[in-house]
């Protein structure tokens, strides 16, 4: 399974969907903002492709080569976008969230009525420069996974009940408050009960479209934890596109009943050789609303990964 964004570019061209006029193009390199800009010639091959095959009722959403993920999107048959990446993991999921999440980053500074009522191009281009540092911080690699998972990232303080609907009393709330801010990115409290097997670990809610994501739950181990991130964010990418049905009211297209009846509800991945103490261990459990996905050490028995996945996730249900 290949590690997302450990190389390569990643390039995302905003054009109109009428004209096929560029109105942006961002990159970045190694999840740093780049000035490498593709040529018009590239852009206009990519965005002709996109209206041929409209033209002839063929709906062109991804494609991918020996080296690159491509993947397009238009918006009220006015705006286009369309991400390309070549960093290793790429993957069409994440791409095509990327250009949701871009999309809704321009009608949050611009406007949806600007954006579907394309009436001056040059005047739009202007405008949507204020968009530039917003959507050049989704090309980057983040600490978390809400931009990947579309759910809201938590952290669970210790004292989390007293935090809930905050209608009049704010002054007993001043200390469970100042108590987040050492949770800092372990985003649990200090003391929850965690196997010491458990490197990293994603708590998806589907309903209530809250994700619980740290890759630092005890002490410093390897791998580090920028891989550690790398190898959750792509094991969810895998899980989701082959494994587990659609999270309700996202993009990707419900199956039918009866094919949902024979997905599976747990899966697991060793990375390196499948042998006692060696390969990280990822495994993913969903029951009712909630997936889990672990990290685990190479000293976990794959017999034991369901056990252990299911007890971590009834440990963490009342908190998410």
């Amino acid at each position: 399974m290949g590690e997302e964004g450990t190389g390569g570019a990643l390039h995302l061209l905003c054009l109109a969907a009428n004209s096929g006029v560029p109105l942006f193009c961002r990159s970045s390199r190694g999840g740093a903002p780049a000035r490498q800009q593709l040529p018009f010639s590239v852009i206009g091959s990519l965005n002709g492709v996109h209206m041929f095959g409209q033209n002839l009722e063929v709906h062109l959403s991804s494609a991918r080569t020996e080296d690159t993920t491509v993947v397009w999107r238009s918006f009220h048959d006015s705006i286009t976008l369309i991400a390309l990446s070549s960093e290793d993991g790429a993957s069409e999921l994440r791409l095509e969230r990327l250009l949701h999440v871009v999309f809704g980053a321009m009608v949050l500074l611009v406007g949806l009525e600007e954006l579907t009522n394309v009436r001056n191009v040059e005047r739009l281009k202007k405008e949507l420069r204020a968009s530039y540092c917003l959507i050049d911080s989704f090309l980057g690699h983040s600490e978390r996974i809400g931009d990947l998972t579309q759910c809201v990232d938590c952290v669970i303080p210790p004292e989390g009940a007293l935090l809930q609907l905050l209608d009049r009393w704010w002054q007993p709330l001043l200390d469970p408050l100042r108590a987040c801010l050492p949770l800092g990115r372990r985003a649990l409290p200090a003391g929850f009960p965690l196997h010491t097997d458990i490197l990293g670990l994603l708590l998806l809610h589907l309903e209530l479209k809250r994700c619980l994501f740290t890759v630092e739950p005890l002490a410093d181990e390897d791998p580090p934890p920028e891989q550690r991130r790398r190898l959750l964010r792509s094991f969810y990418t895998l899980v989701t596109a082959t494994h587990f049905p659609p999270e309700p009211g996202s993009v990707e297209k419900a199956e039918d009943g009866a094919h949902h009846a024979q997905l599976p509800r747990a899966c697991y991945l060793v990375l390196g050789p499948e042998q006692p103490g060696q390969g990280w261990r990822l495994v993913a459990l969903q029951l009712g609303p909630r997936r889990l996905l672990l990290l685990l050490s190479p000293q976990s028995p794959t017999h034991g990964l369901r056990s252990l996945a299911t007890h971590t996730l009834h440990a963490l249900t009342p908190l998410l």
